[in-house]
């Protein structure tokens, strides 16, 4: 089992910054491809970013590239999501996510999740 802890969220203003923080914890911790996904209110969850299990491979979704960077350190079992010049549109709870495998993730549907943090972004 695959324990997920995120952190980080809150309120901030268009043009700010917030990072998030997701604790890992569990058998697989050290050797799972992650990713995180957002769900804005009415909406459905989508990918935001995901990094392989080493993090040599990223990618982003198309609204977010150049403004947010994810992250991981394996020592720490820590996975990051740096995001900058928020937008109103960026408001969601975000998701930490795991997979049971190690390769950069395209479509699949993660094996496990955090419980979400909410990120508002006021104009």
């Amino acid at each position: 089992q695959v324990q997920l802890v995120e952190s980080g969220g809150g309120l901030v203003q268009a043009g700010g910054s917030l990072r998030l923080s997701c604790t890992v914890s569990g058998r697989t911790s050290t050797s799972s491809a992650m990713g995180w996904f957002r769900q804005a209110p009415g909406k459905d969850r989508d990918i935001v970013a995901a990094i392989s299990w080493g993090g040599g491979s990223t990618s982003y979704a198309d609204s977010v590239k150049g403004r947010f960077t994810i992250s991981r350190n394996v020592a720490e079992n820590t996975l990051y999501l740096q995001m900058n010049s928020l937008k109103p549109e960026d408001t969601a709870v975000y998701y930490c996510a795991a997979y049971n495998f190690r390769v950069l993730p395209t479509t699949q549907t993660p094996n496990y999740w955090g419980q979400g943090t909410l990120v508002t972004v006021s104009s």
